[in-house]
């Protein structure tokens, strides 16, 4: 991995995934999905959630191809297609992932625009989405595998879905938000004190570190759910000593105040 061409990676990206109107991503953003993609590979992160333009699952089966040929470990990954976005995940670590958040390893903040301050709830308290996680590790459970396929791809049906919640605890974040649907898209974090936590990697020489993760907390309520991201970081600063592509994990955090917060 240390003596592929950056130019090579970036060729990759915009070859495949300028759904030939451009040439696709610029440069940094090129490198830096690169980096993700690896991330996912080794296990830092459970999912990537591909937001760089408007390439779907077929473009992206071929970028991921594309990496396999350069000798990335891409071999495995799967395209997860939820509404209309596009997740790429390793399908047996998500499994595993979403087994934990059902025995509680994570906690969820309820933001519901109703309510005057966010709440810690538990899953217990949310059945709809316990039925949801279980329904997508049966899904990727039965996924088939065809050895024949460097990267595969699916589609989950997810009309009444609250992709906000989902999507943060597919992508691996220890306080997920939650909120009910039925009272629109609004929150309850406007103007409230947040502590965003950031965690970056260094990937390759003279380039910017990989930002693995980045999420926040309403601050009222980090002490109750300290525990909760001190095992989070525990279990991230674990599995980066496992594989040897990245080093130098930075966790960091800051509190923010916005006069309106977009989940």
């Amino acid at each position: 991995m240390s003596t592929l061409s950056l130019q090579l990676l970036v060729a990759a990206a915009q070859q495949t995934l300028g759904m030939g109107r451009s040439r696709g991503p610029p440069r940094a953003v090129c490198l830096h999905l690169a980096g993700e993609v690896l991330a996912v590979a080794r296990g830092l992160k459970p999912a990537l959630l591909y937001d760089c333009n408007c390439a779907g699952a077929a473009e992206l089966q071929s970028y991921l191809e594309q990496l396999q040929g350069l000798g990335f470990p891409t071999r495995g990954l799967h395209i997860l297609e939820i509404g209309e976005d596009s997740l790429i995940v390793c399908p047996e670590r998500v499994c595993q992932h979403l087994e934990q958040v059902l025995l509680g390893s994570v906690a969820f903040v309820d933001v519901s625009s109703a309510q005057p301050h966010p709440s810690v709830c538990s899953l217990d308290q949310l059945q709809d989405l316990k039925a949801l996680l279980a329904e997508i590790i049966a899904h990727l459970q039965g996924l088939k595998t065809d050895l024949s396929l460097a990267v595969s791809s699916s589609r989950l049906c997810s009309s009444d879905w609250n992709l906000c919640t989902v999507f943060g605890i597919l992508l691996g974040y220890p306080v997920p938000y939650t909120f009910h649907v039925s009272q629109g898209g609004d929150n309850c974090l406007a103007l409230t004190p947040l502590r965003v936590f950031t965690a970056r990697i260094s990937w390759r020489h003279s380039q910017p570190p990989v930002l693995l993760y980045s999420f926040s907390v309403p601050e009222s309520l980090f002490p109750a759910l300290r525990d909760i991201l001190n095992t989070w970081e525990k279990d991230l600063r674990t599995r980066c000593r496992t594989q040897n592509d990245f080093a130098d994990l930075s966790i960091s955090s800051e509190v923010v105040t916005l006069p309106a917060v977009a989940l």
